[in-house]
């Protein structure tokens, strides 16, 4: 993974330092979190842009002259953000959660996939 340019490396955070980190940041303004139902709206705007972002890096509809670069990661981080801020107003850790849905995948759908199969050094037998 990459880092913008320019931008301080940071040592990798966890999840739930994000989420603190997110909180601390919101909670220095009176108007606190948006409602659940605005945060679904930003969450549509900010994959929308992102939509836009890899159409026109991967799709075949160039960027206008005229439109400020975005990129694809910048859009994942907005993304993310928005998503932290949802979590963190309805009391959801983040991290129960992503562990709970790597145990339904891994459960739930482990054969449902074409596994990579191994390949084991041939030893000349």
């Amino acid at each position: 993974m990459k880092r913008s340019e320019g931008e301080p490396i940071m040592p990798n955070k966890t999840m739930q330092e994000m989420q603190d980190e997110v909180d601390r940041y919101i909670k220095q303004f009176k108007e606190g979190y948006f409602s659940p139902l605005a945060m679904m709206a930003r969450l549509t705007e900010e994959l929308g842009e992102l939509a836009r972002e890899i159409n026109h890096y991967y799709g075949e509809k160039p960027k206008k002259k005229t439109e400020k670069e975005n990129t694809v990661e910048e859009e994942l981080g907005d993304l993310l953000f928005v998503i932290i801020c949802l979590a963190n107003s309805l009391g959801i850790d983040l991290t129960a959660s992503f562990d709970r849905v790597m145990h339904k995948f891994n459960t739930r759908d482990k054969d449902r996939w074409t596994r990579i199969e191994e390949v084991l050094p041939d030893d000349g037998e």
